[in-house]
């Protein structure tokens, strides 16, 4: 199975961090948060990636082709091209990375239908470049073949930003509760698409708003419940929770 990344928006909300790079770039300890979404597959067995990129799309390229040299220490004696010696061994030897551009303003849906040339006949994995979690991709794939529909999305009860009051018609406070989750499913993003879902796909669409809501409509997508950690990187605090996390030595995406 491949796997699809949509790793080229503007990021306009970390736009400290996203005037030098692309947000899936941004770091996460001292690899990029994209990195840890594919470090995450790769041990659940995807190692083949397609990277759907737009802004800044030279960032990526550059990162993944110069994955060796700067990732480990390397010697190079000035002078002398062949010379570049890479020191060391790493455990991403078996990805195979496509870096597609397909465009600086280019809608989501629209960037999986620009690198479906590279997909094949066989279910692909689909997710933002921008968000961590610890979905479990057999389980995932075991309630896309149940339903048997054209594409499946995980989904979670968000947590609530803020505590909250329960009270009576009088205002006798009753309880408070700490962040509880929400009554509402979200889309998280970690999605399983069959190749005909890509016929609901349009060069200018936005994939939820256009596929995914008709696929719904035809009653071709199905939803696994996901009851595990997810958390976006939409905004500055959140990129300094995921880092409080990582540095912490308990991140719950961390499966390596």
């Amino acid at each position: 199975m491949k796997a699809v990344l949509l790793a080229g928006g503007l990021g306009t909300r970390l736009r400290e961090e996203t005037d030098l790079r692309p947000k899936p770039m941004i770091q996460i300890g001292n690899r990029p948060i994209l990195w840890h979404i594919m470090k995450n597959l790769a041990n659940q067995g995807i190692t083949d990636f397609i990277i759907a990129t737009g802004y800044k799309a030279e960032v990526i390229k550059d990162f993944f082709v110069n994955y060796e040299t700067v990732t480990k220490d390397v010697t190079v004696t000035l002078g002398d091209r062949n010379s570049l010696v890479v020191h060391g061994n790493h455990d991403e030897a078996d990805w195979t990375v496509t870096v597609a551009y397909t465009g600086d303003l280019t809608n989501t849906g629209g960037r999986v239908l620009s690198v479906a040339k590279y997909l094949d006949e066989e279910p692909f994995f689909l997710t933002y470049g921008d968000g961590l979690a610890d979905v479990s991709l057999p389980a995932l794939l075991q309630t896309h073949a149940e339903h048997g529909k054209a594409a499946t999305i995980s989904t979670m009860q968000p947590m609530s930003r803020f505590g909250v009051i329960d009270f009576d018609n009088s205002g006798n406070v009753s309880e408070f509760r700490e962040k509880p989750r929400l009554d509402g499913w979200i889309n998280i993003g970690f999605m399983i698409l069959e190749p005909r879902a890509l016929g609901y796909f349009t060069e200018d669409c936005v994939l939820e708003s256009g596929p995914l809501a008709d696929m719904a409509k035809a009653g071709q997508l199905a939803a696994y419940r996901h009851e595990g950690f997810w958390q976006p990187m939409d905004t500055y605090r959140e990129s300094t929770l995921l880092n409080e996390l990582w540095a912490s030595g308990e991140a719950p995406w961390k499966n390596w």
